[in-house]
């Protein structure tokens, strides 16, 4: 069979056409990572409609692609199942909250820590009501790391990143002489109890109580249980 051979010239403008066509890519391709994590997003803001519309279990991939205004072939490029869009809605909800978390920390080094455990725990409140239309899913979060791993070990992360940052704040309020002298993790661990118990009992019945009120009332129990004492 006849090779066709090349000359040394010949490849070296192959080669520049090469490297020329792939810069070209690079370029063009850049912008498509923003592209895909907007369009990401707009999965995600579409599947929470759907759900509060439909419920769960009645909703389809189609349904979420047609909110979305993909076809359903493009929705799963990016997501496989519902499984899928509820481990990244979960992701990205608990990823913010320890943010917020952990922003607040760092910006508030001084001052009484009672206050701004009381300040944290409103932020916590006012996250709640944006969290009211993802009621429909609440429960899928749990369920969904009941059967996958990966889920499950992001919450677990999760919680012991977020009692950590609250055992510094304790910590913080003990050396101001703020708190008595008590073991912060465990302290952490109490609040984050509280914290996620009174979620689930919004998640479980909204109206049965004044939810915020309640927060507020539970917060102050916890605090007053830290409260160094006066000896007369």
């Amino acid at each position: 069979m006849y090779e066709r051979k090349e000359t040394p010239g010949q490849v070296r403008s192959a080669l520049l056409v090469s490297n020329s066509t792939n810069k070209e890519l690079e370029v063009s391709m850049s912008p498509r990572l923003d592209v895909s994590e907007e369009r990401k997003n707009q999965i995600l803001e579409a599947a929470i409609a759907v759900f509060a519309r439909l419920g769960f279990d009645q909703s389809r991939m189609e349904d979420i692609a047609g909110q979305a205004g993909l076809s359903k072939g493009a929705l799963y490029l990016y997501y496989k199942s519902k499984d899928a869009i509820v481990a990244a809605l979960l992701k990205y909800f608990f990823a913010q909250e320890f943010k917020l978390l952990q922003t607040f920390v760092e910006a508030h080094q001084e001052g009484s820590v009672t206050e701004q455990i009381i300040t944290l725990t409103r932020q916590l409140v006012q996250a709640m009501q944006w969290m009211a239309r993802m009621m429909p899913i609440a429960f899928e979060f749990y369920a969904l790391a009941g059967r996958d791993q990966e889920v499950r070990q992001f919450l677990k992360q999760y919680y012991q990143d977020y009692r950590q940052e609250l055992a510094h704040l304790i910590e913080r309020g003990i050396e101001q002489g703020e708190f008595r002298a008590v073991d912060t993790q465990a302290a952490a661990t109490s609040l984050v109890a509280l914290y996620e118990g009174l979620a689930l009992l919004f998640f479980v019945d909204p109206e049965a109580n004044q939810w915020a009120k309640q927060v507020e009332t539970s917060i102050h129990f916890f605090l007053e249980g830290l409260r160094q004492r006066a000896f007369s």
